[in-house]
């Protein structure tokens, strides 16, 4: 019912958008002698405010068709090179000079937490410059028929395990945020059955593995409100005439709300500030704003299933930590990771996945020896700056792909541990 009076609520608005539009475009127009004057300006700056405030924003582009590689430029080509209804695998292909190496095999889990995988744009722009980069791009699931039946934290874990075969021995995965769980698990999961598949390096980045430890904002709601409330209050049916009608989701706009609301002030003054960088053609700053919101406001649908299990497995009982997490049948147990080299990276700052709750990964992995270990903690970031940003390229990355390099098995017996790594005990 919510749904269908979004829908309408966005439709209703559609005229008032393309008027705005209009406007916009009137007193902006250079030929209009009011397009100099401050009330022009105000009028055109009014208009685009409220236009764009009321947008609906469809899915970004990567946008991705070049690259530095040792300071030359390359171009890169993207690839859908694996495919599920839920999920296409993108490829970031370089054309490497002949002879070039491709540098290591990088596979990025982007989360599936509301916002697309180009969230993760900047942090495929820098990893792209350094290996052969590929990256989760999940499905809107208002988009996906109920025919193709419902997607779980089980699917989710299959399709990072599905993903690994295809790509093969000697890949290096990086999950950020939310999908920690999924892939600490299916690392898990391979490296008890003795899957030569399993992965070289796993990094997880500001991810919820033991939300016990140091609860956020977020991490006490859901535990407050229990699954139930979750079940009754924000699963809804997606309303025609979407591809994925009548499917149960958890839809991108409530998620966005959610988001909105934790930093509301902030968003009301970056809109004021917009407001006034239009009257004083302040082009430069307000690009930055259309970049940011574009992104920012671009969310997707869950679906149900997947949503529902997460919050109640990750949030309200911390299955993995506690070791209860099961995978169709089978309980997973970190403990039989031993290979697979574990990196863990946090935010000083982070709102969303507290200090402590991704290095609990490390408190898991009983077995893995101490030189397959690193800890990571970024002084004067919150959670976006883990993996995107100033800091993210100049103090992170840098660290991530030292560690990639040193548990790379085809560089392995040519390249010495660097000094900047550091063993943890857990």
């Amino acid at each position: 019912m919510y749904y269908m009076l979004y829908e309408m609520s966005h439709a209703v608005l559609g005229p008032w958008r393309a008027a705005a539009d209009a406007t916009r475009l009137f007193y902006s127009n250079p030929v209009n002698p009011a397009s100099h004057t401050s009330f022009g300006k105000q009028i055109a700056a009014s208009a685009e405010v409220f236009e764009r405030v009321t947008r609906r924003y469809g899915k970004p582009e990567f946008g991705i068709t070049e690259t530095k590689v040792n300071g030359m430029a390359v171009p890169v080509t993207e690839k859908i090179v694996w495919k599920r209804p839920f999920c296409n695998l993108i490829h970031f292909q370089r054309a490497l000079p002949e002879g070039k190496s491709a540098g290591p095999k990088i596979l990025i889990v982007a989360p599936m937490s509301g916002h697309y995988a180009t969230l993760l744009r900047g942090t495929v722009e820098e990893m792209v410059q350094h290996g052969d980069v590929y990256i989760t791009d999940w499905i809107d699931a208002r988009m996906v028929p109920v025919t193709d039946g419902s997607f779980d934290l089980d699917d989710y874990i299959d399709y990072v395990m599905s993903i690994l075969h295809f790509l093969g021995s000697n890949t290096h995965v990086m999950a950020v945020c939310q999908p920690s769980v999924p892939v600490l698990a299916a690392v898990a999961l391979m490296e008890a059955r003795k899957d030569q598949h399993a992965p070289a390096s796993m990094t997880l980045m500001g991810g919820p593995i033991d939300t016990r430890e140091n609860p956020t904002a977020v991490n006490k709601l859901a535990e407050d409100k229990g699954i139930d409330w979750f079940r009754d209050n924000v699963i809804m049916n997606v309303p025609f005439p979407h591809p994925g009608f009548m499917r149960d989701v958890y839809p991108g706009f409530l998620q966005l709300s959610g988001f909105m609301s934790m930093n509301l002030d902030r968003h009301i003054v970056a809109h004021q500030e917009f407001f006034a960088h239009l009257v004083r053609d302040d082009g430069d700053s307000a690009e930055k704003h259309r970049e940011f919101y574009d992104e920012y406001l671009a969310v997707m649908d869950l679906d149900a299933a997947f949503y529902l299990q997460t919050v109640d497995a990750v949030f309200v009982r911390h299955a993995l930590p506690k070791g209860e997490l099961m995978h169709r049948g089978t309980r997973v147990d970190c403990s039989a990771i031993t290979t697979t080299a574990l990196m863990t990276v946090e935010g000083e700052n982070d709102d969303i996945s507290g200090l402590g709750q991704t290095r609990a990964a490390h408190k898991l992995c009983v077995n893995l020896p101490e030189e397959k270990r690193v800890h990571y903690m970024q002084p004067k970031v919150g959670h976006y700056g883990v993996f995107n940003g100033s800091r993210f390229r100049a103090e992170i990355s840098p660290r991530i792909r030292d560690f990639m390099l040193s548990n790379d098995h085809s560089m392995q017996a040519r390249r010495k541990p660097a000094s900047t790594r550091k063993s943890i005990k857990a």
